[in-house]
């Protein structure tokens, strides 16, 4: 467990938490220029991700147009335009903002299973050097909730189920105004497709994500709570905000 709390980072704020973590994926991408001609990464799109993201994009030593970008989930039931959908977040809040080389996000509007496929090759095709991610209230990992978490998982994208309390989660995050508004259908990666990737970011904020942060750090490694088999990745780190860690401070020895 030592091991793990090397990679802890905690911070006052959400704001200070956000663009620490920034900080550590441009020193991430800065390295890599030097090293190889094109980047491939993987994003969340979620509240807890709008300060990381401000501060990428703020970047001067970032080249973006040797970046690939991916998305990890997104709604299936949604208009094309919905500004829920997690591909117009990060049109929002990253690809208007800087030139990647290439963008590609779930398309849901079309043939879910021909979808599925041409994102899986896609995401085959090279290595996922950078995953950008977040914890939910359910300890799930982008769209793998508890009841369909699979550590083995031999898939690459999957269409999921949506439990309840992700879907409130929704709700809380002030994206959807009830509980029936939100999609009980997605498509998301799955937990081994997260987890190729060779550096892992995980920023997470809040009171509310409390208990899944304790639970990440805390409990036995199980798929009950998705987000501790991040403790099995050899180089994942985490940007807490001082609401979200304050579980573990009063749980663990």
């Amino acid at each position: 467990m030592s091991e793990v709390f090397k990679n802890v980072h905690v911070f006052q704020s959400a704001q200070q938490a956000g663009y620490a973590a920034g900080r550590a994926i441009e020193e991430q991408i800065v390295q890599l220029q030097q090293e190889k001609p094109h980047i491939r990464m993987i994003f969340a799109a979620a509240p807890s991700q709008d300060y990381m993201l401000e501060y990428l994009t703020r970047s001067e030593k970032i080249q973006w147009k040797n970046i690939t970008a991916f998305n990890m989930d997104e709604y299936v039931g949604l208009a094309e335009d919905a500004p829920q959908l997690f591909s117009q977040y990060l049109e929002r809040n990253l690809f208007s903002k800087v030139g990647v080389r290439n963008r590609h996000t779930l398309s849901t509007n079309g043939n879910v299973a021909d979808e599925i496929t041409l994102f899986s090759e896609m995401l085959e095709s090279g290595p996922v050097d950078i995953v950008c991610l977040g914890i939910g209230e359910n300890g799930h990992l982008a769209f793998n909730d508890p009841p369909v978490a699979d550590f083995n998982d031999p898939d690459t994208v999957k269409l999921v189920e949506l439990d309840v309390v992700c879907r409130q989660q929704q709700v809380n995050d002030k994206c959807f105004s009830k509980l029936d508004d939100v999609p009980s259908t997605a498509l998301t990666l799955t937990i081994p497709t997260l987890l190729r990737g060779n550096a892992l970011f995980c920023v997470v904020i809040g009171a509310h994500k409390k208990e899944a942060v304790r639970h990440a750090l805390l409990s036995p490694v199980d798929a009950s709570w998705p987000a501790t088999i991040l403790r099995e990745h050899p180089n994942c780190q985490y940007f807490f905000d001082k609401e979200a860690y304050s579980e573990v401070e009063t749980t663990k020895v």
